[in-house]
């Protein structure tokens, strides 16, 4: 099984979403997650790529060339540093079965909110690649609690997305 990792945003360009207290970044958080993920699937046997860029198209063409199964973007969330959770987006039907099975494997991980899965149609990456493709929010960066979950157990919330894709691969 092939997988696209997508650490979201771009350590350059667009840090994506910041904490405003400690300035840790997004871009930071979800490039330590995808590259733990990418560890962790290859030791499942999975072959994968990683590409992080602002360049949404670029990111979907690295999907696309090598031939992705599956797809899957690492973001933090922020919104009103209150806002806490995890939620898994996808847009297809088997990508609501893959982020089902993500979701389910985190909030079974981690205390956090389960803030569910959502069906997007409106998001670049979803639409943009031939693979089954979910967004992982995997919290709120902007929330001193779900920064310090980041912070302290981020290997528990990668490990728990890498059973996600082995489930999801597994009931193929």
């Amino acid at each position: 099984m092939k997988v696209c990792i997508n650490p979201g945003h771009d350590v350059n360009l667009d840090s994506g979403a910041v904490n405003p207290r400690t300035g840790r970044r997004e871009c930071d958080v979800a490039l330590e997650a995808g590259q733990l993920l990418q560890t962790y699937l290859n030791q499942a046997g999975c072959q994968t790529v990683l590409v992080q860029d602002d360049d949404l198209g670029y990111v979907c063409h690295v999907s696309d060339d090598f031939d992705a199964d599956i797809f899957v973007s690492l973001h933090c969330n922020a919104f009103n540093t209150q806002a806490r959770g995890t939620e898994t987006l996808y847009k297809s039907f088997n990508g609501q079965r893959l982020a089902n099975d993500i979701q389910s494997q985190i909030i079974r991980s981690i205390n956090t909110v389960d803030r569910g899965v959502k069906k997007r149609d409106d998001l670049w990456v979803l639409n943009g690649t031939n693979a089954v493709a979910v967004l992982v929010e995997m919290a709120f960066i902007d929330n001193d609690d779900d920064l310090e979950m980041l912070n302290n157990d981020l290997g528990t919330i990668i490990r728990a997305i890498a059973r996600g894709i082995t489930d999801y691969i597994g009931g193929m």
